[in-house]
């Protein structure tokens, strides 16, 4: 991986709109250049939309950004377009430019061994060298991290920090009380008829 104080390698790649990114074009201007593994993953989709939220500070800081990954133009163009992100996603399908800064590196996960990008920026300065390299970046902090290193000045980071839900106490269930109704007796009484009545005063 290029270090600090190295020459920033020069690239000539289409990026989202298909349109041809010449680093020649940045002569005497300072850049961002950031690698990613893979377009719409959960990483890499926050560090991109990190980036966005604060595209206005490098914008005003003449800061150009890039995003590079080994994904095509059109996969570019699909993430760029779902996220609201208006900075070049270079489609570095042949893995020049990866390869030449050197983040085409071994990875392992659950014990197996494979190739990939390491998720690495570097900030190049306007004599084309790099001024400042970071490795194993932070996706939800990146673009405050770059920001603070360009500007000396620690950034704000909530603003990229996950919310986080209020707990909400969930009051004990009341009982219901229920009343047992008391069946009351019913007393009927038997109504002697005066038949009945005439009839036991004849035997008599």
């Amino acid at each position: 991986m290029l270090t600090s104080g190295k020459t920033a390698p020069a690239f000539r790649i289409a990026d989202q709109t298909g349109a041809v990114q010449d680093s020649k074009a940045l002569k005497g201007k300072p850049y961002l250049v950031y690698f990613y593994p893979k377009d719409a993953t959960p990483g890499c989709t926050v560090q991109a939309c990190g980036l966005q939220s604060d595209l206005e500070q490098f914008n005003k800081l003449g800061i150009a950004v890039f995003g590079v990954s080994m994904d095509s133009v059109a996969s570019h163009a699909k993430f760029a377009a779902k996220y609201g992100l208006r900075f070049p996603l270079l489609a570095d399908t042949e893995k020049t430019l990866i390869e030449a800064y050197g983040v085409w590196v071994e990875k392992s996960m659950y014990g197996k061994k494979y190739m990939g990008i390491s998720r690495s920026s570097f900030l190049v300065g306007t004599n084309g060298k790099i001024e400042h390299v970071w490795e194993k970046v932070n996706t939800k902090t990146h673009a405050a991290d770059v920001l603070a290193v360009i500007t000396g000045k620690p950034q704000d980071k909530s603003a990229v920090a996950p919310a986080k839900k209020p707990a909400v106490k969930k009051a004990p269930a009341k009982k219901a009380v229920v009343k047992k109704t008391v069946a009351k007796k019913v007393t009927v009484k038997k109504s002697v008829t005066k038949k009945s009545a005439s009839k036991k005063a004849g035997k008599a």
